[in-house]
């Protein structure tokens, strides 16, 4: 795979890409980098397709963007942007994982096909402040909310029991790695946390972006890991009714949060199935 650069929306991309055909675009979450794709951007490749893996705003060796923003409508922008920019047509799909679910859904219906993995429709995820068991599990948003966040996630072991406590029996070091060279550095790490900043309020909107139009608007396949411990299987029972008509939502037997990373070749085989629809 190679590594190139790419300005879009104002920040400088830094990417991995693998084959010649239609773009699909693959973005990843936290902890994590663009390396997370590194077994389906192959199968995307030998199908023919383009397969590209930005790293997402401020994880380095992207840049940290001089506007700050770290909100939903930022990350909208920067996918319809490195859409436009690297030549996408009518013919791109798109996949996320994690906090690259949420320009997924906002843009479904925009690609010609669309993959959500380990995080539900928005419509779904109210359980994540209501039910006691996954308040638990959710334990760093709410970390990251306060001056404490950045000190508590730098320690050590803290980024290794999130790896652990959410993909059980899963050996993360090599993943655990690249996240350290991504985000290691202070800034980026803020960076990171900034997400979380935003998504609940602590950080206001920067208001350089639109609001992202409420709403899912074409069919996508979901896909989450029966034991993902870090939102429970149980709220990715009632995804599909938070979908539009023609979506799909699967299950994947022993895999947990990083499903595509512990069972590459089931999700690979479910994605790549969907795409060829």
């Amino acid at each position: 795979m190679e590594i190139r650069t790419i300005h879009a929306n104002g920040v400088e991309f830094a990417y991995l890409t693998l084959g010649e055909g239609p773009l699909a675009l693959c973005l990843h979450g936290f902890p994590d980098t663009a390396h997370t794709w590194r077994h389906l951007m192959p199968a995307l490749a030998e199908r023919g397709y383009r397969a590209v893996a930005p790293f997402m705003r401020g994880y380095a060796p992207t840049e940290i963007p001089a506007d700050g923003a770290y909100e939903a409508a930022a990350l909208v922008a920067d996918l319809r942007a490195l859409h436009e920019e690297l030549g996408g047509g009518d013919d791109a799909v798109v996949i996320g994982h994690d906090w690259g679910t949420f320009p997924v859904y906002a843009t479904a219906g925009r690609f010609r096909r669309s993959v959500a993995l380990a995080v539900p429709p928005p419509g779904s995820l109210a359980a994540v402040f209501s039910e006691y068991e996954q308040l638990k599990r959710s334990f760093y948003i709410f970390l990251f909310q306060t001056a404490l966040a950045e000190s508590a996630a730098a320690a050590p072991g803290f980024m290794e029991g999130l790896w652990r406590d959410w993909s059980p029996g899963y050996d993360a070091s090599e993943e655990l790695e690249f996240v350290r060279r991504s985000i290691g550095q202070p800034a980026n790490l803020s960076a990171a946390i900034g997400y979380y900043r935003a998504m609940l309020g602590t950080t206001p909107p920067s208001g350089r972006y639109p609001a992202v139009e409420p709403g899912i608007g074409g069919p996508v396949l979901y896909l989450h890991g029966a034991q993902d411990g870090c939102l429970s299987a149980e709220m990715a029972k009632g995804a599909l009714g938070h979908l539009p008509p023609g979506s799909r939502a699967e299950q994947v037997a022993g895999a947990g949060h990083f499903l595509h990373l512990e069972r590459p070749a089931e999700v690979n085989r479910l994605i790549l199935d969907w795409l060829d629809q």
